[in-house]
């Protein structure tokens, strides 16, 4: 069985299509589009974006999904460019990242707060003082 990026090559020549007009189609680096054919899975964006790539290339020349995503996926775990704990570790940096938004959203709002009770404090201390003439002699 040849390799997933040759036969993906073979295609494109086979439909006569060049690598510019499928970058101009589906707006993809020219690039990431060689690196796909050359089988450089490293040299591509991870995760979500490697497989839109991949649905791109396949909708510009108009083949099916399903059996090249399978394909494409597979060869991506022979080459070892993926392992079974990225998507883990994709998920803990998420979970990660929201749960720290959150206490430093709540510190903003917190400081919100004071500052605008200081600027209240103020602004009754300078009228009842300064307005009523109790600090001028």
């Amino acid at each position: 069985m040849e390799r997933f990026c040759d036969e993906l090559r073979w295609e494109r020549e086979r439909r006569q299509v060049s690598i510019e007009t499928i970058c101009e189609q589906t707006k993809v680096a020219s690039r990431h589009l060689l690196a796909l054919e050359a089988g450089e899975y490293s040299a591509l964006p991870g995760g979500v974006f490697r497989k839109g790539i991949v649905r791109s290339y396949l909708s510009a020349l108009g083949l099916d999904e399903v059996p090249w995503i399978e394909r494409f996926e597979a060869s991506l775990q022979e080459s070892g460019a993926v392992s079974a704990n990225d998507w883990t570790e994709f998920a803990e940096n998420v979970r990660r990242n929201r749960s720290g938004s959150r206490s430093t959203t709540g510190l903003r709002w917190m400081g919100v707060a004071m500052m605008l009770t200081s600027l209240a404090a103020l602004g009754w201390g300078v009228w009842k003082f300064a307005l009523h003439g109790r600090l001028i002699p």
